[in-house]
C-alpha cells in the first residue's frame, strides 16, 4: 500500500489512525514529540499486525526537526506516500487573558507545523506525481469557538491552506483534504468535567461523543482509491453539532 507518516501518533486520534492505516496493509512512521513509551508500544502493536512500523520524534513546530523526521522515514520505511497532519495542541481562556508566547506556541504547534510538514513531503509528491495530505482540523475552524480564540485561528488556517494546497499541487496528481472533527473523547477533553461532557453530547444531533476511529475512519477513506476524485475538501466527523 506504501507508507504513512502521522504527526501527533502516540495517542488519541493519531494512534487511531495508525492502527486503521496498519490494517490497510500501510507501512507507518509514529510521530510523537514526548510520549515515546506511548509511541513504542503502538509500533509493536501495528508491527503484530504484519507491516512495518517507526516510532520518530520529533517536534513538528520546528521546521529543522521536521526535515531531520522525514530524513529518517525515508531511510527508514522509503518516501511518504500519505501525510497525516495529526499533532497539534489546544488552549482554553479569553483572548485578552493569552501572552504573546501562548498565541505564538498555538500558530506553531497547530498550524506552522502543517506547513513544514507539507513542504517536506511534497519534495516526493511531486516528483513522483502521486500522494495525498490529510490535515486535522477542527470544527471550531469552522465556525469560531468563544475562549478558544487562538485555537480556532489556527484550525481556520489550516482549512485554508488544505483549500490552496489542493489548487496548487492537484495538476501533479497530489490530493490534499482536512478532517474536521466535532467532541472526540481525547486527552484534549481531560479538562472537561462529566456535566460539561453532558452538555456536549445533548447538544450534538446525534446525541453522543465521538471516538478517535470515527476520526481514523474517515482519514483512512480520504486516503483511498474511494475518494480518487476528492480533493480540497473538508470532511466534518462532528456528529451534526456543526451544520
Amino acid at each position: 500500500m506504501g507508507t504513512v507518516l502521522i504527526t501527533g501518533a502516540s495517542r488519541g486520534i493519531g494512534s487511531a489512525c495508525a492502527l486503521a492505516f496498519a490494517r490497510e496493509g500501510y507501512d507507518v512512521a509514529v510521530n510523537y514529540n514526548k510520549s515515546k513509551d506511548n509511541a513504542e508500544t503502538l509500533v509493536r502493536e501495528i508491527s503484530s499486525l504484519g507491516v512495518r512500523a517507526l516510532a520518530v520524534q520529533a517536534d513538528v513546530s520546528d521546521s529543522a526537526q521536521v526535515s531531520r523526521m522525514f530524513e529518517t522515514v525515508r531511510a527508514e520505511l522509503g518516501t511518504v506516500d500519505v501525510l497525516v497532519n495529526n499533532a497539534g495542541i489546544s488552549m482554553y481562556g479569553l483572548l485578552t487573558d493569552l501572552s504573546d508566547s501562548d498565541w505564538d506556541r498555538m500558530i506553531a504547534s497547530d498550524l506552522s507545523s502543517v506547513f513544514y510538514c507539507c513542504r517536506c513531503a511534497l519534495s516526493d509528491m511531486l516528483s513522483s506525481h502521486s500522494g495525498v495530505i490529510i490535515n486535522i482540523a477542527s470544527m471550531w475552524g469552522e465556525v469560531g469557538a468563544s475562549c478558544e480564540a487562538a485555537y480556532s485561528a489556527a484550525k481556520a488556517g489550516v482549512i485554508g491552506l488544505t483549500k490552496a494546497l489542493a489548487k496548487e499541487v492537484g495538476p501533479s496528481g497530489i490530493r490534499v483534504n482536512a478532517v474536521s472533527p466535532g467532541v472526540v473523547m481525547t486527552d484534549m477533553m481531560s479538562d472537561f468535567s462529566d456535566d460539561d461532557i453532558r452538555a456536549l453530547r445533548d447538544e450534538t444531533p446525534l446525541n453522543s461523543i465521538g471516538e478517535p476511529l470515527d476520526i481514523a475512519d474517515a482519514v483512512v477513506f480520504l486516503a483511498s482509491d474511494k475518494a480518487r476524485f476528492i480533493t480540497g475538501q473538508v470532511l466534518s466527523v462532528n456528529g451534526g453539532m456543526v451544520i
